[in-house]
């Protein structure tokens, strides 16, 4: 499975869940490590473009290609499976217990999530701490300059 992450060109040689980690995030809390990583690229995009605006547009994003091997354990949630207004701004805790639980049980090195960005598509989750993590690699990584009319 290929999937898409834009990340800053400082931090793009390697996969690391600490910037997550720093913060927490929908499906984090802080102090947890996990990369979020999206199923194409439009969606990557779209992940990053809500938590910004032109001006604070960094020049130097980095879109990965990131390839997981098919035979990777994976868990799916659906939006079914999910407690009313999971996909809220701001996220709820309920989200972030979901995927912190999957980060200690270490069951799964992959989880697919629905995204609140964008219906009808997901985001793929990753467990740095995963045995199988080792064998995830970024593919390709190529600049990705934001087209600014996404921003006006």
């Amino acid at each position: 499975m290929e999937v898409y992450r834009l990340s800053r060109a400082p931090y793009s040689d390697h996969l690391s869940g600490k910037g997550a980690a720093m913060k927490g995030a929908r499906w984090n809390s802080q102090g947890v490590e996990m990369i979020y990583t999206a199923g194409n690229r439009s969606l990557a995009m779209a992940e990053v473009a809500v938590h910004l605006s032109l001006a604070t547009l960094p020049p130097d994003f980095m879109m990965l290609t990131i390839w997981i091997p098919d035979d990777i354990s994976l868990k799916k949630l659906t939006a079914d499976s999910l407690p009313p207004h999971w996909n809220a701004f701001p996220h709820s805790r309920e989200t972030q217990r979901a995927g912190d639980e999957f980060i200690a049980e270490r069951a799964f090195c992959v989880l697919q999530v629905p995204s609140a960005v964008t219906r009808g598509d997901f985001n793929i989750l990753l467990n740095p701490g995963h045995p199988d993590f080792s064998r995830v690699r970024i593919m390709d990584k190529a600049p990705f300059p934001f087209d600014r009319r996404i921003f006006s």
